[in-house]
């Protein structure tokens, strides 16, 4: 970086000070707190993990310095919760990634599935040679016997390899009604009525996946 675009030290000051006040803003927060899904906590948390952000670049660029901070950036978090208090309905979202690790042992499994339930007919023969032969149609069979926990949980076994995987909890303020959002399930998933999320990812310490931050919604460790 050159030296005109470097932060003056005034600038670094500014934003140690910055630091400092959302510390405090943080912790009044935490002292005042309404309940575990209170939303200034969540605020504060966000503009303190942007402070110390802010703070540590600007260190860096002057001083060529770093902080021992490893707090989240704010644009990696989930905003504040602006949901009900007391939801009337929830909308659970999961995503779970695979790899076909294995196809063979995919269309094995898939091909026990087939023959224990045909029944000898014409058309049962022509479905367990496509499921035989083909790893879409195998993924059909399995995902429709098994429920998604049951994969999960014994991925290996059906020739997969598990990717990264996130978990929403989201309020509703009511059931919707059967079939409303059947064409596009995802499309109206709304990150600032998430309650709680759970992450997991190759990228995260094997020890330590996730740490509760103070409204009880997952963050992701750096």
């Amino acid at each position: 970086m050159s030296d005109a675009a470097q932060p003056t030290a005034a600038e670094v000051r500014a934003a140690a000070e910055a630091v400092k006040a959302a510390l405090d803003r943080h912790l009044a927060a935490v002292e005042n707190r309404t309940g575990d899904d209170d939303p200034a906590v969540y605020a504060a948390f966000n503009d303190l993990a942007a402070a110390a952000e802010a703070y540590d670049e600007r260190l860096y660029d002057r001083y060529d310095e770093v902080t021992p901070f490893e707090i989240p950036g704010a644009e990696d978090s989930l905003p504040p919760y602006a949901g009900p208090g007391q939801p009337n309905a929830l909308s659970v979202l999961i995503r779970r990634d695979y790899a076909v690790a294995e196809p063979e042992r995919l269309l094995a499994q898939a091909q026990r599935i087939a023959d224990a339930e045909g029944d000898g007919d014409d058309r049962s023969a022509r479905t367990t040679a496509a499921v035989g032969a083909s790893v879409h149609a195998a993924l059909g069979m399995l995902f429709g016997e098994y429920e998604p926990d049951e994969i999960a949980s014994r991925h290996k076994e059906f020739g997969l390899e598990e990717g990264d995987s996130t978990l929403w909890v989201a309020a509703a303020d009511e059931l919707p009604e059967a079939g409303e959002w059947l064409g596009a399930p995802f499309d109206q998933a709304d990150p600032s009525r998430v309650i709680c999320r759970f992450d997991v990812s190759a990228v995260f310490d094997e020890d330590e996946l996730y740490e509760e931050d103070p409204t009880g919604r997952s963050r992701d460790l750096p």
